[in-house]
């Protein structure tokens, strides 16, 4: 099986690169990426080591996908990640766009030509701001915790264990998130119109080490960086307390589901999902392949995998020591707040569980020790990639 894994050298693109190979060695895996995200030049190297075929190149350059060979299958990890891209005066809308929206465009049209399947890692950005930003919330522990007794979503949209996928996503959802959806429309499109399949898999937070984290993006990575390193870090909005939380997930828990995507071995049945092979038609349930499969499915680490920003303070402290700084003392901090900001964001994974037996199998624990390790053997890694 050939496959072709765009933004190969970013951090999600080069552990699951590097997974796909270590689980089934015989694959054939070839790349492309611009290396713009800083410190992605960095996997270069030991991804052509490992026997992977990286080709620098742009996915909104017709001619540089034109030169691509064949593919049996893509993976599109490639897109510009950050939820403040578009309106934060480093890069303009249209670039955001033609990024996240026109690369993936012309990725369609390469599977329409090669008749290749197609999986685009989306978001949770994905899902509606106005009623997250609502959302009440009660504070234990240092972390904000979903009060479901004075929220009025069926349980068929939100759960206990988080915001499920036939959740609103409905504008606004950022410029970034808007791209990811459109993105999403439009491959299940080609994908029927054209007649090769295609998996939408909403992602929580991704985190690991090697993640080139910023304050906007990556934002585990970045804290135990920052952290370690003792750069000031302050919290923002919510009344400057760090009680925001979001669930975590490594990337290299997704290999196995990408492999059991592309070899076909799908389930039969979405069992107990409630979910029949006509659901394509109603809006309120994510469309379903032919086989009755939902195709577009959260992939997180869930409840157990997620903190607050106050929480990961605390494991920092216990873990690499006290920051002499922090908290920065910032008063326009407790009541300001960045574009699109939420308190809460955990992904309900249950119908990944229902349907292809899947869950995370890296405990929030093991994916923070990672990083901090990374952390301490790489004391200049913030300069390298911010």
């Amino acid at each position: 099986m050939k496959i072709l894994i765009t933004g190969i050298c970013g951090f999600a693109g080069s552990v699951i690169a590097r997974g796909l190979l270590e689980l089934q060695p015989g694959l054939q895996i070839f790349g492309l990426d611009n290396l713009c995200r800083r410190g992605s030049e960095t996997n270069v190297e030991s991804l052509r080591a490992s026997g992977i075929d990286v080709r620098i190149g742009d996915i909104r350059n017709e001619d540089d996908i034109a030169a691509l060979p064949s593919a049996d299958w893509v993976i599109d990890c490639a897109a510009n990640p950050s939820v403040l891209a578009g309106v934060d005066g480093k890069t303009s809308a249209k670039e955001l766009l033609d990024h996240n929206l026109g690369g993936t465009i012309h990725l369609l049209e390469y599977c329409r030509r090669h008749q290749a399947g197609f999986i685009l890692l989306s978001t949770s950005r994905v899902y509606s701001i106005k009623p997250l930003a609502e959302l009440p919330v009660e504070v234990q522990d240092n972390a904000f915790v979903p009060d479901l007794s004075a929220f009025d979503f069926s349980p068929s949209t939100f759960s206990t264990h988080g915001v499920r996928e036939s959740f609103p996503t409905d504008p606004p959802i950022s410029l970034y998130g808007s791209s990811k959806k459109c993105s999403e429309l439009l491959a299940l499109e080609y994908g029927m119109t054209f007649d090769f399949p295609v998996w939408i898999n909403r992602c929580g937070v991704l985190a690991g080490a090697g993640q080139f984290g910023k304050a906007d993006q990556g934002i585990f990575s970045y804290w135990i960086h920052s952290w370690k390193a003792q750069r000031p870090l302050k919290y923002i909005g919510f009344g400057g307390k760090g009680h925001q939380v979001r669930d975590c997930l490594h990337p290299s828990d997704l290999v196995s589901i990408l492999l059991k995507q592309m070899e076909g071995n799908w389930p039969q049945k979405a069992h107990g999902s409630q979910i029949g092979a006509d659901s394509s038609l109603c809006s309120l349930v994510p469309p379903v392949a032919k086989n009755s499969v939902p195709q577009i499915i959260n992939f997180s680490g869930g409840i157990e995998n997620s903190m607050s920003l106050a929480q990961l303070s605390r494991w920092c402290t216990g873990r690499i020591g006290p920051h002499p700084s922090f908290p920065v003392s910032d008063v326009s901090a407790l009541t300001s707040s960045r574009p699109f900001d939420i308190p809460w964001m955990v992904l309900d994974s249950t119908l990944a569980k229902e349907t292809w037996n899947w869950q995370p199998t890296t405990p929030l624990g093991e994916v923070l020790e990672e990083i901090a390790q990374h952390a301490e053997a790489n004391p200049d890694w913030l300069d390298l990639v911010t």
